[in-house]
């Protein structure tokens, strides 16, 4: 397994050695899970964005929720 050093200032490390604590998991462990969740969710979100100027690039109709509320039924409110 590969280690990568994380350098944080002693105050920063006390903070996050009591987020471990407080979540029951090591300093690494907490480390490793928020970090990758969070650039996870980036990635997410890029592949998203992607997605969404492939589709309007198709030359498809789209609709906006409000669109299809107005059409189908459902309350402007439910936006």
């Amino acid at each position: 397994m590969a280690i990568i050093p994380v350098h944080v200032s002693d105050s920063e490390k006390k903070w996050l050695q009591d987020m471990a604590d407080f979540y029951g998991i090591t300093l690494s462990d907490l480390i490793k899970k928020y970090s990758m969740e969070q650039l996870e969710d980036k990635c997410d979100q890029l592949a998203a964005k992607v997605a969404l100027k492939r589709y309007q690039g198709s030359g498809k109709e789209n609709y906006s929720m409000a669109e299809v509320l107005r059409q189908f039924g459902g309350a402007d409110d439910d936006l």
